[in-house]
């Protein structure tokens, strides 16, 4: 019982896509992929040139230059929320990121959550989404518990925009609650403040477990400017709030230290003072081991065109150690794969949609499209995802689906209710869960295989995705529905009345196709961060190492004693 019973999955490249198919659908991938590229580097470069001087001539760093010194030598940077308010404009301005650099980082050996306002643009001010971007970060550090670092750099609220950054629920004033629940959950915290560090900015750092201050930092609840005109005080913000009043007056701070490079080695050493991280532990005997089959393959073996069907085996066997996996209840519901393996050395589920054509249970001479939830599927989906958290397992959930299976006999079998049960699962899972959004994420299918909407702990969209209620054509459809036959042909004989019709489906279908660019999502936060194809493995070993990081906050079993063993004895034999 304690042996999981992976097998090898997947084949090599030539077997499962020739040279020239291949070549075409990277080509057709890269020039999609090209505008992530492009589009990061927009965002990491700020304000521009000029505004990083500006920094250097202060004697300061910038955000991403600290956060460079501040990670393990030769360790990437994993950035959450990159796209946030990109190609928005607040008047003449743009926020490249909201102005805020939100990462996973391995420092000392262990993920961190990094949070760094960005001083090239507006000074670190806060834009509408900031709050949310930091907040999404803190509750990411909160639900892994992942030690977080605030790098403070901060001029406030950028106040032409303040009524859409400071009131609502999500307004700037939570993010001092996320500090609090991060802080009443052993979640640790460690600022180090590097310059303005004004109004909402200065309560930030305040309730982390330790707080340094370089000798350019101020932290106050309003700064000189603003004094001089409310009580007609001539003082500098660091007589006001600077490190002498911080460190050796008010205790707000406990260290002053004097610079930007000191703080950093300084933040570094706090960092190796905590546990060190359990993954090796969870690991046992077992190290990273790279897929048998090349994570980069990907990039050339899912079509850029949704409706083109490609093997989900395929995919797994490029995320999976050694492309092992134990394919879990493979004779229900064949429209969906569940099972597991491991991701650097860890064991974690997988839920992923086939893609093709599937056979019908009910009808056996009769196949069906896979990439939708029937009955069985979700029963068995439900059942594994229930498993995986009564096991510990994290759960990686793969999306590339149309939706729910409709019609009257779809709900005379009551998809209804199965998919309330596995929505429910969802909705009431600990252990960490992670959504990937390989292409179609389409209708109440998204929200159930773990959207963003059920909280899982990140979730990741390619160049390929596609969010949306239903695709444009069906959209156009529905709209035009009175106006077409049961062909859906356009039904009148009038020329004129005709070409508006055909002009306004046209119209929305272009609409909703807009609409459906990931980017769209990315800016205003329905997803996380885009990724590369190839960057898909890299990222799934960060958050399952991330899932193991901690110890004693959550139920993690060891394989003898998975439930999933359970379920898998019981339904042996049946088909």
């Amino acid at each position: 019982m304690a042996h999981v019973p992976v097998r090898p999955i997947g084949a090599p490249r030539e077997q499962v896509a020739d040279d020239r198919s291949f070549a075409e659908q990277r080509e057709a991938l890269a020039e999609l992929e090209q505008r992530i590229v492009d589009r990061r580097a927009e965002v990491h470069a700020g304000w521009g040139q000029k505004y990083v001087e500006r920094v250097h001539a202060k004697g300061k760093l910038t955000a991403r230059e600290r956060l460079a010194r501040l990670v393990d030598p030769g360790t990437d940077v994993f950035e959450v929320g990159t796209f946030v308010n990109q190609g928005e404009r607040f008047g003449k301005l743009s926020s490249p990121g909201a102005g805020v650099v939100t990462a996973f980082a391995r420092i000392e050996g262990r993920w961190c959550m990094v949070i760094a306002n960005d001083n090239t643009v507006a000074s670190g001010a806060w834009w509408p989404r900031t709050p949310e971007k930091i907040q999404r970060a803190q509750k990411m550090a909160l639900r892994l518990r992942l030690p977080t670092i605030y790098l403070v750099d901060c001029s406030g609220l950028f106040l032409p925009e303040q009524s859409r950054s400071f009131s609502g629920a999500r307004g700037a004033g939570h993010i001092f609650k996320m500090n609090s629940l991060l802080s009443a959950e052993g979640v640790p915290q460690i600022a180090g403040v590097f310059g303005d560090c004004i109004a909402g900015g200065g309560y930030m750092p305040i309730i982390s477990d330790r707080v340094y201050m370089t000798e350019q930092a101020y932290m106050v609840i309003a700064g000189a400017a603003l004094i001089k005109g409310a009580k007609s005080q001539k003082i500098t913000s660091l007589d006001i709030g600077g490190p002498e009043v911080h460190v050796h007056q008010s205790g707000c701070a406990d260290v002053r230290v004097p610079d930007d490079e000191t703080l950093l080695t300084k933040v570094r050493e706090e960092v190796a003072r905590l546990p060190s991280s359990a993954a090796p532990f969870y690991r046992g005997d077992v190290g990273p081991v790279d897929p048998l089959h090349p994570p980069r393959e990907l990039a050339g073996l899912l079509p850029v065109d949704h409706r083109e069907a490609y093997d989900a085996t395929q995919v797994l066997a490029r995320l999976c150690d050694q492309s092992l996996f134990w394919e879990v209840l493979p004779d229900v519901g064949k429209e969906m794969i569940c099972g597991v393996g491991r991701v650097g050395g860890l064991w974690a589920g997988f839920v992923i949609n086939r893609q093709g054509l599937v056979g019908d249970p009910e009808h056996p001479e009769e196949v069906r499209p896979a990439g939708t939830l029937y009955k069985a599927g979700i029963a068995k989906i439900a059942a594994f995802s229930r498993a995986c958290d009564a096991d510990g397992i994290p759960l990686v959930w793969l999306q590339d689906i149309s939706g729910f299976d409709i019609g009257q006999q779809a709900e005379a079998q009551g998809l209804l209710a199965y998919g309330s049960s596995l929505i429910y699962t969802n909705s009431t899972n600990t252990t960490p869960m992670f959504t990937v959004l390989l292409r179609k994420a389409s209708g109440a299918g998204y929200y159930a295989m773990a959207g963003l909407p059920y909280d899982p702990v990140v979730q990741l969209s390619t160049a390929l995705s596609r969010l949306s209620v239903m695709e444009g054509r069906t959209l156009a459809i529905a709209t035009y529905n009175t106006k077409l036959d049961d062909d859906f042909e356009i039904v009148t004989d009038d020329a004129e009345e005709r070409a508006e019709i055909e002009q306004g489906m046209k119209d929305v279908e272009a609409r909703i196709e807009k609409d459906m660019d990931p980017f769209v999502a990315a800016r205003q936060m329905d997803t996380d961060e885009i990724v590369r194809l190839g960057e898909l493995r890299s990222w799934l070993e960060v958050l399952v190492e991330c899932s193991y990081q901690s110890i004693g906050h959550r139920r993690v079993k060891n394989p003898r004693i998975w439930s999933l063993h359970d379920l898998q004895v019981l339904v042996e034999g049946i088909r």
